[in-house]
């Protein structure tokens, strides 16, 4: 880490907003391609139904602030099923993870911190297994696998990877 302080506590619905946004950079991560404008990309309900209606039965979620309060990353979680799956779906009982960070932030171990965090929550909660979706591309990848992840298959360009979390953390 870079010496930068934050702190990670629980997602509330007064998060909504900024975990909208969160999820938009989680979507169109890559700066260089071509990015809809946020209302135009979350209506898409391919990618809406990872955050509409947050706070829902088995959903959980952490934010990251900085020193100054500023909401700096969000990761969260939350069950699909296989008549609504997500990109990363698995199974009805294996939620998936949406995690981003505002670029400014990235690449100074908050994204490591916010998972970590999340996959301790999950495994507390009783959770066997998480899910997610990633591009090959997606430099987040690297750290997906050093904490544990693999791929287990694709959903259009992007790899769906499981961790399992029976194990002891």
């Amino acid at each position: 880490m870079s010496g930068e302080a934050f702190l990670v506590r629980p997602a509330t619905a007064d998060d909504l907003p900024f975990l909208r946004q969160m999820l938009y950079e989680a979507a169109f991560w890559n700066a260089e391609s071509e990015r809809p404008p946020i209302r135009v990309a979350l209506s898409n309900p391919e990618i809406g139904h990872y955050i509409e209606g947050f706070r829902r039965p088995g959903d959980f979620g952490l934010v990251a602030e900085s020193e100054e309060r500023e909401l700096i990353g969000a990761a969260w979680f939350r069950f699909f099923s296989a008549e609504n799956p997500g990109y990363g779906y698995v199974a009805d009982d294996v939620p998936e993870i949406t995690i981003a960070v505002v670029p400014e932030w990235r690449g100074k171990g908050l994204g490591g911190r916010l998972l970590q965090e999340l996959l301790a929550c999950a495994h507390e909660a009783g959770l066997g297994r998480v899910s997610l979706s990633v591009s090959p591309a997606n430099p987040a990848r690297r750290l997906y696998e050093r904490l544990g992840f693999t791929r287990t298959g694709y959903s259009g360009d992007s790899e769906t990877m499981v961790v399992d979390l029976s194990g002891t953390r």
